[in-house]
């Protein structure tokens, strides 16, 4: 029995690991002759009959509930602001939220989602500015001042400390943990009534609210360097944190919208939406593991494997979304032959798949058992290869090195936020070692940046960054001993210590030159 949850996260950037697991297992299950029963649960959908075809439910096990059923009814409210630039905008939904908060859930717990940790400070100021203008300082907090002053004093982060005394909490990952538990103690026992908080929120612990404010619907994406849109996935989460049924009647949840996507809202968080396969985009690193594994040894078995996928279901059925032109049978099994090919001659061209001489069974090389037992993506092996190589010529630098490591496809999700990269020049002037100035606003320059700041101890200029910081050492361990295995197979001595030491210095925090006395306290 697999009891799969949140299952229309498929058509979202990790929905293809998803797939993939589900797709092997009951790839494997019918190679084995043992069947696997397979629950899955879901937001409603417009396509849930192809879901059931792909996990192989019969159509009479299907049961696909309209939006409006839920234990709490849910009154919703969209409002559309004007204004081209994302951050007056912001500053125009703060008293809409406010207003909202007095109309709907005065005396009763508000959840308000802001796409950033500086929004989440920034709304919460003016909060209670709005609540000084009404004279009602207190409004939103819920227990004596003289029990709550003894908490605040152990608060670190000073805008929380500053807002709690409001009866206003806030909440995101950047946040002291004893802080952020603090805060969740307090808003569980509705001794403040108001929490604004990040997006990830929803998806983490599970903190029920009479009222949802969504406050823009937009983020900032480093990679992309732009503000885009979360998918509509998210913003049915942050929704559905609304309603208590233990205490409840009704709940409210009031979206606040830029003006020209006021319509498709209204349309989408009314009606099921169609969930649609993102594996396309993520092909290679998953052909490649299924090679490493064995369960792929030619090119038609990549084929026969992708006819088990969720992709290969909405390919028959929304062709056009998959760039394929012709929708007959034959025009769709020669889409998944081309995508076949192409992505073997990627994998081949980057050193993970042999392809026989015949043209058509596959092997896996070292590269390509490296990237899928350390779990990388194909390009990072492939850039090591190539990078080590050259600089193997005698004794390494460990500053490039570093510069290779942080060139790894792993890092291009790390956020450079707005306006960070005057923050990252700032940084740099204070490190040793040099890193390619016309590229603060690189995410893997900024990984550099982060890397020796962990090797020379040195302060960090805000809490975002010790995040950050966290989220790059996390997978640098692995990264870095890929690093050792390649160049210790193709026998660059030099390179392979060269990694074993910045291994030890990622460990140590510390760089590999200083005075070992310099640890002591």
């Amino acid at each position: 029995l697999v009891i799969i949850d949140e299952i229309h996260l498929l058509g979202e950037e990790r929905g293809p690991i998803l797939e993939v697991i589900v797709s092997r297992m009951r790839y494997m299950a019918e190679r084995m002759s043992q069947p696997v029963r397979i629950v899955g649960l879901s937001t409603a959908m417009a396509n849930a009959s192809d879901l059931a075809d792909w996990l192989g439910i019969p159509h009479d096990s299907i049961f696909n509930f309209k939006p409006s059923v839920r234990p709490v009814p849910l009154e919703v409210h969209i409002a559309g602001f004007p204004g081209q630039h994302y951050c007056p905008r912001m500053a125009a939904m703060n008293k809409p939220t406010y207003r909202a908060i007095t109309v709907h859930s005065p005396d009763q717990p508000t959840l308000v989602f802001v796409s950033s940790r500086r929004q989440t400070r920034l709304t919460a100021l003016d909060l209670i500015a709005y609540c000084s203008a009404d004279e009602k300082e207190g409004q939103f907090l819920n227990m004596p001042m003289g029990e709550l002053e003894p908490m605040l004093a152990a608060v670190k982060d000073p805008a929380l400390r500053h807002t709690l005394a409001f009866g206003i909490g806030i909440h995101h990952a950047g946040l002291d943990e004893a802080d952020r538990v603090l805060v969740e103690k307090l808003f569980l026992g509705q001794s403040i009534l108001v929490l604004v908080c990040t997006s990830t929120l929803a998806w983490g612990v599970n903190f029920p609210a009479h009222l949802v404010v969504v406050k823009g619907t937009e983020y900032y994406d480093g990679k992309a360097k732009r503000y885009v849109d979360f998918p509509v996935t998210d913003v049915l989460q942050m929704m559905g944190r609304a309603g208590r049924p233990q205490f409840d009647t009704k709940a409210v949840a009031v979206i606040l919208v830029h003006e020209p996507k006021k319509t498709f809202y209204k349309k989408f968080l009314y009606e099921p939406f169609p969930v649609e396969s993102c594996l396309h985009e993520q092909l290679h690193d998953h052909i490649n593991a299924e090679v490493v594994a064995g369960t792929i040894r030619s090119k038609q078995d990549a084929v026969d494997f992708l006819s088990w996928t969720y992709f290969y279901r909405r390919l028959l059925q929304n062709p056009a979304y998959y760039h394929c032109a012709d929708a007959t049978p034959e025009g769709t099994n020669g889409h998944l032959s081309l995508l076949v090919e192409a992505t073997t001659a990627d994998l081949a061209c980057a050193g993970c798949v042999e392809v026989g001489e015949d043209g058509v069974s596959l092997a896996p090389s070292t590269l390509g058992r490296v990237a899928s037992y350390y779990y990388l993506s194909y390009t990072t092996v492939a850039l090591f290869h190539a990078e080590l190589h050259d600089v193997d010529e005698g004794p390494t630098a460990l500053s490039d090195l570093l510069r290779v490591l942080c060139d790894a496809s792993e890092y291009d999700e790390l956020p450079v936020r707005h306006n960070e990269e005057v923050v990252n020049e700032q940084l740099a002037d204070k490190l040793p070692w040099p890193v390619e100035r016309s590229r603060f606003d690189s995410p893997h320059v900024k990984a550099n940046l982060l890397l020796q700041a962990h090797f020379a101890r040195a302060p960090l200029p805000m809490s975002d960054y010790v995040t950050d910081l966290k989220s790059v050492l996390d997978q640098a361990l692995r990264i870095l001993q890929a690093m050792v295995d390649i160049a210790a197979d193709a026998g660059w001595l030099h390179t392979a210590l060269g990694a074993m030491s910045l291994t030890q210095m990622v460990s140590q925090g510390r760089f590999l030159d200083v005075p070992p006395l310099s640890d002591l306290p």
